[in-house]
């Protein structure tokens, strides 16, 4: 059930959920984040585009009066009022450079006056067998008392991060303070280095690893036997695999996560309803973006419509330049939206997943052209790395936007280690030894 944490304390929360005594007796490790839509590039431009629509005068530095901002000062009372021994704050890379403001570096020096020490540093779920590029920023703190020494997990997979993601960790790193540094004494930083070619350590999962042993949908051949329509798709709809055992080591994780092992069938294989648009994603190849099809599709319609124009003029020929026009033109300006489309490279992992994979956007199109078609709800949740047996509940939209917002879970299994050795706990195995197969790994 959700809560608004902005109107609640801890207290009615444990009463709620039958926890009794004190609150700061109770919780070993605290785990949250503000809401990264004011810190995101994405975020950013959506509440300039609003304040330029309401013809406000500030609208260039809109996102700096966002009050999702400062709500990461309700996570910090939350801190106070239930003193965990550990505590993991995430969010996106540009938290560290919030209009020239590092809004972590601001948590973390609350969080020494409250008792802790403090990390924080950018990490990328392809390091961590995540099949995409997803790149965070992850603060832990420790309490004092507790004299745990503070680490974020060591890769375990190499990968080449695509143009662009070395100019974003450069510009972040830039606002971590010289001081800030200053406090961690043994490791000199609080950076976590991009692995090395010669690591030795096994390549970035793929996106055809990630998606195998899920059913294909050919979206066109589905359409032209009316078997998909506009409405309602269900989330939790049941779907069976295509071999009996897992065939890839990715497929083999994702089945048999403990906990949320499958045995013969997943759930969520479903996708959206875009008519129109099918037959340009068959057209388009692996890696194009939404340039790429514009200009692919404006030049479509001119062939188009000069054929037309060869024929003798009929009554006909006024509805059919009309029908060519409408299925052959894009909406978006591919100067303002050149991420809006991309098809997924298959032997690559792909790029971040967004929340809004659900609405406005093809950011993630099948790389298989016979399928023609953004990815599914369970596909989504495969490169997010959710186990195949976790179910989504309610509409196809609310879905795709859980597993956008998401923490991927291997990625927070990782970290979720590393705090549970600092805190002292018992060591458990590790499932990605099994099921990944990463028992070898270079020794530290």
């Amino acid at each position: 059930m959700a809560r608004n944490v902005t109107e609640e304390r801890p207290v009615d929360i444990f009463k709620d959920i039958g926890l009794s005594g004190a609150t700061d007796e109770q919780v070993d490790v605290l785990v949250g984040g503000p809401p990264c839509q004011a810190f995101t590039r994405v975020g950013r431009a959506k509440l300039r585009h609003e304040a330029r629509r309401r013809e406000e005068v500030a609208a260039e530095s809109a996102f700096l009066v966002d009050g999702r901002v400062n709500l990461w000062q309700h996570y910090l009372a939350y801190v106070r009022d239930t003193k965990p021994l550990a505590l993991l704050m995430e969010n996106v890379p540009d938290i560290l450079n919030h209009g020239g403001t590092n809004v972590a570096e601001m948590v973390a020096e609350e969080l020494r006056r409250e008792g802790y020490d403090v990390r924080y540093t950018l990490l990328n779920a392809a390091w961590y067998g995540v099949p995409q590029t997803r790149e965070r920023m992850f603060l832990i703190g420790i309490h004092r008392e507790l004299e745990g020494e503070i680490r974020f997990p060591d890769p375990t997979h190499f990968a080449i991060l695509p143009p662009g993601y070395e100019g974003t960790r450069a510009t972040a790193r830039k606002f971590i303070p010289q001081k800030g540094l200053e406090l961690d004494h043994e490791h000199g930083h609080h950076w976590v280095d991009d692995p090395r070619p010669d690591a030795g350590l096994p390549g970035a999962t793929t996106a055809m690893d990630a998606l195998a042993d899920l059913p294909a949908i050919r979206a066109l051949e589905l359409l032209a036997e009316g078997k998909i329509r506009r409405g309602a798709k269900d989330p939790a709809e049941p779907v069976g695999y295509t071999s009996t055992s897992p065939s890839t080591k990715w497929s083999c994780l994702m089945r048999r996560w403990p906990g949320f092992a499958t045995t013969d069938q997943t759930s969520g294989h479903v996708i959206r309803y875009l008519p129109r648009d099918y037959k340009i994603f068959r057209a388009m190849e692996e890696g194009w973006q939404y340039p790429a099809v514009w200009g692919f599709v404006e030049d479509k319609r001119q062939l188009l419509l000069e054929g037309l124009l060869r024929q003798k003029p009929s009554a006909a020929r006024k509805a059919m330049e009309e029908e060519i026009i409408k299925a052959w033109t894009l909406p978006y300006d591919p100067k303002k939206f050149p991420n809006k489309w991309w098809k997924l490279v298959h032997d690559k992992p792909v790029r971040t997943l967004m929340a809004h994979l659900g609405k406005d956007s093809y950011s993630h199109i099948h790389f298989d052209s016979e399928q023609a078609r953004p990815i599914s709800i369970r596909e989504a949740a495969r490169l997010q790395s959710f186990p195949d047996g976790f179910m989504f509940r309610g509409s196809m939209n609310a879905a795709f936007k859980q597993v956008g917002n998401a923490v991927p879970p291997l990625m927070a299994y990782a970290v979720a280690r590393e705090i549970r050795k600092s805190i002292g706990c018992q060591t458990l195995p590790d499932m990605r030894e099994e099921l990944l197969g990463l028992k070898n790994q270079p020794p530290k």
